[in-house]
């Protein structure tokens, strides 16, 4: 009984856990459409932001995957 208390917590946890790659999908739409207003805003400028997009891309989803391995982590490690 208690060992599937302990698995039922670690499930919880992962799914909770999970909510992170939620908000790294947001972050990446946030990121993405806020390069997109300015780029239609001024296009001249939109070439010299396209590496500070992809630099923003890039954390934003480096979050979601440290979360989706926390979720792992929870899982299968203990």
């Amino acid at each position: 009984m208690e060992g599937e208390f302990v698995e039922m917590g670690k499930l919880i946890g992962a799914g909770l856990a999970c909510t992170g790659m939620g908000g790294a999908a947001v972050g990446v739409g946030h990121v993405v459409g806020n390069y997109l207003s300015g780029a239609l805003r001024n296009p001249n400028a939109a070439a010299g932001q396209t590496a500070t997009m992809f630099i923003g891309i890039a954390f934003a989803e480096a979050l979601g995957i440290f979360s989706f391995l926390v979720a792992l982590l929870l899982m299968y490690a203990m």
